[in-house]
């Protein structure tokens, strides 16, 4: 091998380096600055410290590592390949290109061995944080003296990028107060982003930053010596607090391209390739895994054995706590109680009206006695969503069994927590704000939705009806937008009957997130139809030869009761559809929603938000009572007046239409 280094630690790195480097320019497209520079940590966390087993990549007891930097995909992929994951050499070659495991951005679900989805910079390491409170969560719950089952380390790459989102505030902040000692983040310091070296857009001092949250900061001068990075994440593993690793290291190292912007979202090209490759010392063909690197970094057989021993403490503690194994094991598989909707509390008609987040309150607490799993909190807003799970304890750093996380005023860096807790296994977490603070969050219920994660987000104070607080404060885009998301369920129950079901709907759900968006007021209590919700839509209130379907969701659907006996006064039949959840009743079979929204027979949907998500149902020669504007601040029954929210508006429009 000539002018190459024998040493097999250099060989490997550089291995790394020319698989990212040779993806990128097979693909034509990608980043390669940020592999070649980041190569060295990346390789010495994956070979000397991270535990994993390639063969079993969901195994519960690995540590956890997200590449935040999303970008620097081909890194993640080449050691996927190296250490022996279901990643063949021919997927590097297809990276970017249609049906290949090596997506632009890593994917979960998609690419075995990855442990979250990143892309959108911030959220990968702001994902860490859930997983590593998640960690700490169960180890604290579960754990007992010689039994250490959850004891797991969490890592990210993260890039300046990273550092400079809003969401990494909220998330290194959160992590520090919770003292997450388990957490290190190693940040790829090239001092270089796509625009410009970042002295042109930041100047603040980022060690001093993280100081100030309560984290451990350690330095590694040279990014290229493994010996100094392998330290630092030693004294990081010995940490009582979470740790930045700031490692400096040059953008494209080894590039015609080092050192500037030009290296990172661009292929090099043939020359700059060939160029890299004699700086390294390396003149094999592309694609090329050395022999003793194949060797040296299958994890193959030392993954098993981590794997077998873990899988043997699990046993004897089974043996030594059954019924603790027992909860264990029914965490990490999710399973809910066969008798789920027995223990859903049920509300009579003619009974006490409730505002549905004061029923969904109730709901969380009849749950979180039979679901273990259930926990999580609000963006400092508990007392107005009822998100507090009674005696379960407030999550602290003193106290990490708390099922109650006080997140703060941090509504992004909460829904990514969120997905943190998910993504670790075992957990159903729920987050909650109001309504209109969906804008703050969107980004993470997005990727809730592209990871498949079942994370519940608790919507409340979900119209004009909050009231006084004004148009600040009150949704009106924010429903069309959640329901624009592929793979979200969003429902609005009419009444604290339906709350109930659309709780059971959201655990049951696995392939994504569930937001419930509910009232502050008080609403009536329907008759229960636990079928018919879990249908997405359902009929509530029937006319004989109804000359007009009423669709309405939520507090409207008792708006649209009210309006059809009013137009039966008149002679007009009216049938009333409450439709909680429009992704549902889309996948129910043509003859189920025939035989609610009747075709051929006029229609007018009621909601107090966008009407914009409504014109699928109501089709041509139909009518919306929606919101085109903001609202006002005054009492709630003066605006839905004033906005239309009315019977003698239903009635009008109705017969406008006949």
């Amino acid at each position: 091998m000539s002018g190459m280094q024998s040493d097999v630690a250099q060989l490997s790195v550089n291995t790394i380096r020319t698989l990212s480097i040779d993806g990128v320019q097979a693909a034509n497209s990608g980043h390669p600055g940020a592999p070649l520079g980041a190569a060295p940590m990346a390789y010495a966390l994956w070979q000397d410290f991270l535990r994993f087993n390639p063969g079993h990549p969901e195994w519960a007891g690995r540590d956890r590592f997200v590449l935040s930097a999303g970008h620097a995909s081909m890194l993640i992929y080449s050691l996927l390949h190296l250490t022996g994951y279901d990643m063949p050499l021919e997927d590097l070659k297809n990276f970017r290109q249609w049906g290949s495991k090596t997506p632009g951005h890593p994917e979960f679900f998609h690419t075995p061995g990855l442990d979250a989805t990143t892309g959108p910079l911030g959220q990968g390491a702001a994902m860490t944080v859930g997983m590593a409170m998640a960690e700490a969560h169960l180890a604290a719950r579960y754990n007992r003296d010689g039994f250490p089952i959850f004891n797991n380390h969490t890592y990210a790459i993260l890039g300046d990028g990273d550092l400079q989102e809003g969401i990494n505030h909220e998330s290194a902040a959160l992590a520090g107060h919770l003292r997450l000692n388990k957490l290190i983040w190693l940040h790829d310091d090239n001092q270089i982003q796509l625009d410009t070296p970042t002295e042109k857009a930041e100047s603040e001092d980022t060690a001093q930053r993280f100081r100030a949250y309560g984290w451990n900061v350690l330095k590694v001068q040279d990014g290229n010596n493994l010996d100094e990075i392998r330290a630092a994440i030693r004294d990081a593993q010995g940490s009582d607090r979470p740790t930045l690793i700031q490692v400096r290291t040059v953008i494209g190292f080894g590039s015609p391209r080092a050192g500037t912007s030009k290296a990172h979202g661009e292929p090099l090209g043939d020359e700059g390739v060939a160029e890299t490759k004699r700086a390294l010392g390396w003149d094999l063909p592309p694609f090329t895994v050395p022999d003793e690197v194949k060797a040296h970094m299958d994890a193959t057989e030392r993954g098993a054995k981590l794997e077998a021993d873990w899988n043997a403490l699990m046993d004897a503690y089974r043996a030594a706590h059954p019924e603790l194994g027992q909860e264990v094991d029914a965490l990490l598989a999710r399973d809910l109680p066969a008798n789920l909707s027995e223990v859903l509390p049920s509300y009579e008609v003619g009974g006490k009206a409730m505002a549905t987040r004061n029923a969904s309150g109730e709901v969380i607490n009849a749950l979180a006695k039979v679901v273990p799993g259930l926990m999580g909190g609000s963006a400092d807003l508990s007392g107005s969503t009822k998100t507090t799970i009674k005696d379960g304890g407030e999550m602290q750093a003193g106290n990490m069994a708390g099922r109650n996380v006080l997140f703060g005023v941090r509504e992004f860096g909460m829904s990514a927590a969120g997905n943190g807790l998910s993504l670790y296994g075992g957990l159903r977490p729920l987050v909650g704000t109001f309504l209109v603070f969906a804008d703050y969050l969107k980004p993470a219920f997005r990727l809730s939705a592209l990871q498949f994660q079942p994370v519940t987000y608790v919507l409340t104070h979900d119209s004009i009806g909050l009231g006084e607080d004004g148009p600040t404060h009150q949704p009106i885009d924010q429903l069309a937008m959640l329901r624009a998301v592929p793979g979200a369920h969003v429902i609005r129950p009419a009444d604290a009957n339906e709350t109930a079901a659309a709780w059971q709907m959201a655990l049951e759900y696995d392939k994504g997130p569930t937001a419930l968006a509910l009232s502050r007021q008080d609403l009536p209590i329907l008759p229960r139809n636990h079928a018919g919700v879990k249908k997405g839509a359902y009929v509530v209130k029937d006319a004989e030869n109804a000359q007009v379907i009423l669709i309405a969701s939520g507090s409207e659907v008792a708006l649209a009761m009210d309006a059809a006996d009013a137009l039966s006064g008149e002679g007009i039949g009216a049938r009333v559809v409450s439709m909680p959840c429009m992704e549902v009743f889309r996948e129910q079979d043509a003859s189920y929603r025939d035989s609610v929204l009747t075709p051929g027979v006029k229609r007018v949907a009621i909601e107090a938000g966008s009407p914009q998500p409504w014109y699928e149902w109501t089709g041509s020669g139909s009518a919306v009572i929606g919101m085109s504007t903001f609202g006002a601040s005054a009492p709630a029954k003066v605006l839905f007046e004033k906005f239309g929210f009315s019977v003698e508006n239903v009635v009008r429009t109705v017969k406008g239409l006949l």
